[in-house]
């Protein structure tokens, strides 16, 4: 552990991490290094993050719920000294959880596993979440995605973005496309992450994958370099200001096809997001540029499976038709919305949310009141499912 780590998270006699989780207290010097292998490899090889916090033993996500995975309960020095470790000499971070009260970092084990680390202060103490990044890039297919995702490799200019909550497959969305693109065409692709998720491997695209505040400064810095870089295919990790978004559309008019993210629910509050981050004296020339830019607006939700096995994914996708381009440009209106492009525009490769958790629930996949607490419109998607009685189930306890 670094000196400098110490000085920021405090300093104490006892050794890094007692949080032995799959390492359990027989091993009294676990830390996240003994911890994270073996949530990387839970028994249903499901786990999405886990979760260092005092007061609890350490915990890992598995579809969505909390569940411990052994150890004793962590104290506050045990969360410092593991913090400490992730953290190591990154000075840039150490920085941030100083002053700002969090920072992100990369963590890895060679040959197990990647983590995405963001390490912060609450009531005076130090927590620690760690998301776990598959070691190898999934494929297009395996994802189950949408066919129409697959046109995306033959575009040569645009803007798509793939929004939804934290933790709704977006980066995976993303990886699966690039990793696409890579396979069918022979370009020079850039990505812009913090911190870089998926290894891509050079295959017949070249692939550089630059990290923020360890190969660059900030996305906008790196945004702006990267139209002297000559790619085809950039890729941005987030939209996070005004600057980047303003040079992202800029590549995306000069001719390179521009990937990111966002933080948004559905595709409409994700063209407001975009406009609205300018004054409103900029905004009628910025609906006019990204009307013109966007190719897709991909939005995911993840949705507990009924059968408890994991989650399925309810994917909208709004296109680049004339009629979405309007009303991106002279905003929405009483029946000229996005979301009525997107009912209509089925043919064209177009699905909104509901009509996607409607199939499901019909389908079985979901049961109904899972599909109304996720939908956009439980109002509509009830009168939608109207004709649909749920299936009865049988129970074996139950004597006839």
């Amino acid at each position: 552990m670094s000196s400098s780590s110490n000085a920021v998270l405090g300093n104490s006699p006892n050794a890094i991490g007692t949080a032995a989780a799959a390492a359990p207290a027989r091993d009294p010097q676990a830390s996240a290094s003994a911890t994270a292998p073996a949530t990387a490899s839970s028994p249903a090889a499901a786990a999405s993050d886990l979760f260092f916090s005092p007061g609890k033993p350490p915990l890992v996500e598995v579809n969505g719920r909390l569940k411990g995975i052994g150890g004793r309960v962590l104290t506050p020095d045990d969360t410092r000294h593991i913090a400490a470790e992730l953290i190591g000499n990154n000075e840039y971070a150490l920085g941030n959880l100083r002053e700002q009260g969090s920072c992100d970092v990369s963590y890895s084990l060679p040959g197990m596993s990647r983590f995405r680390v963001n390490a912060f202060m609450q009531r005076g103490t130090c927590a620690i979440v760690m998301r776990v990044i598959p070691s190898s890039v999934p494929a297009f297919g395996d994802l189950n995605l949408p066919t129409e995702l697959q046109n995306i490799s033959g575009l040569r200019n645009g803007i798509v973005l793939v929004t939804g909550p934290t933790g709704s497959g977006k980066s995976s969305t993303l990886a699966a496309i690039i990793d696409l693109i890579n396979k069918q065409q022979s370009f020079h692709i850039l990505t812009i992450e913090d911190p870089i998720e998926f290894l891509h491997p050079h295959q017949n695209c070249v692939v550089h994958q630059r990290e923020l505040h360890s190969d660059t400064n900030s996305f906008a810095h790196a945004l702006r370099a990267a139209l002297r870089q000559a790619p085809k295919v950039i890729l941005v990790g987030e939209m996070r200001d005004r600057e980047t978004i303003e040079i992202a559309m800029e590549a995306a008019e000069t001719g390179h096809l521009v990937m990111s993210t966002l933080h948004t629910i559905d595709a409409a509050k994700t063209v407001e997001r975009v406009v609205g981050v300018f004054p409103l004296a900029e905004q009628h020339a910025i609906r006019n540029r990204l009307a013109k830019s966007f190719r897709y607006i991909i939005s995911q939700r993840l949705l507990p499976r009924k059968d408890g096995g994991g989650r399925v994914a309810a994917i909208e996708i709004l296109k680049s038709t004339l009629r979405t381009r309007e009303y991106v440009e002279k905003g929405e209106g009483e029946g000229k919305t996005l979301l009525d492009a997107m009912r209509v525009g089925s043919t064209e490769g177009m699905q909104h949310f509901d009509g996607e958790i409607e199939k499901l629930i019909r389908a079985g996949t979901i049961d109904f009141e899972t599909g109304m607490a996720y939908a956009t419109n439980p109002g509509n998607l009830r009168l939608e499912l109207a004709d649909f009685t749920p299936p009865v189930e049988s129970n074996p306890e139950v004597t006839p």
